[in-house]
């Protein structure tokens, strides 16, 4: 047997090795943590498709977004238009393909600033407590007391459209979130007999804070920011629908739907049925994330 037959058949072996190891990894986890696996990797596989077309839109699309001559006005889904045209004849499921971009990087862009503001600050007005503490928590509770959806209304209303001003807008509707969840877990962890070991032996508030606190707050601010992800797709998606979303030149599927509604009680249903369900599917994506990540981090789970 030549030498590259050889490295062929090295080569195979290997790939069946790592097979193996993939699926007896599957089964284990399987056993391990149940159901909970299953919705997390099923949240996961949601949320990887369509952030693959985010990313590369034009591997799927078929046609530019923004084109109007692709077909027949209001046409029916079909050959060549698998979700159908809109009343501009606008490839719907080019739209949606591209849309995906918008919607998706608004809400993690958002999601990672408000837990850039939110965590530090609930790190240190929970580890510093006194004036610092009830000042910040005053704040934080009065603006956790609004319903998101108001609060994010007036911010896009004050900032205007466009990108960065919408995601800020959103991003302001979480900061309490993480602040009141990393305060309140500080609280509880600066009190452990490992935190007053290491402020006896000297150690400096920048290295308890970063050693012996955050570490232990990280698994819940992981579950919370894929759950304000989702929180966030449906709040990008109502600004948009109401008109205080993006500008009318980049696809958005609260946009799309906010114009389908117009066209439905002619029987036009694909130009409201489509937004709808991709909004509905990518939220659904990063609740289940969520959700299989709260029990899995669970530390019962954990102890199995």
């Amino acid at each position: 047997m030549s030498e590259k037959q050889n490295e062929i058949k090295a080569s195979k072996y290997s790939t069946s090795q790592r097979v193996g190891r993939i699926f007896g990894w599957l089964i284990k986890a399987n056993k391990k943590y149940g159901a909970e696996w299953w919705i997390l990797v099923a949240g996961a596989l949601i949320i990887l498709f369509i952030a693959y077309t985010a990313i590369f839109p034009w591997t799927l699309a078929p046609y530019n977004p923004l084109d109007q001559n692709t077909g027949p006005q209001l046409m029916a889904p079909g050959p060549g238009h698998p979700f159908g045209t809109d009343n501009l004849s606008r490839d719907i499921f080019s739209r949606m393909i591209y849309g995906s971009r918008t919607i998706l990087g608004v809400a993690i862009a958002a999601a990672i600033l408000s837990s850039l503001i939110g965590i530090p600050l609930g790190l240190i007005s929970g580890f510093i407590g006194g004036v610092f503490d009830r000042v910040f928590s005053l704040i934080m509770d009065s603006v956790y007391s609004f319903p998101g959806l108001i609060l994010a209304i007036a911010f896009a209303a004050m900032l205007g459209p466009g990108v960065i001003n919408i995601t800020l807008a959103v991003s302001v509707v979480y900061i309490p979130t993480y602040f009141r969840l990393v305060r309140g877990q500080t609280l509880t962890i600066k009190e452990e007999v490992y935190v007053e070991a290491a402020r006896a032996i000297g150690a400096k508030r920048s290295v308890i804070l970063g050693k012996y606190i955050f570490p232990n707050v990280i698994a819940t601010v992981v579950v919370i920011f894929s759950l304000n992800i989702a929180d966030a797709i449906m709040t990008e998606a109502a600004l948009s629908y109401i008109g205080l979303g993006l500008p009318a030149g980049i696809p958005d599927w609260g946009m799309d739907l906010s114009m389908g509604k117009k066209f439905l009680p002619s029987g036009t249903w694909w130009m409201i049925t489509f937004p709808g369900v991709m909004i509905m599917t990518l939220a659904l994506g990063f609740t289940m994330l969520g959700e299989g990540l709260s029990e899995i981090l669970n530390p019962r789970l954990l102890e199995r």
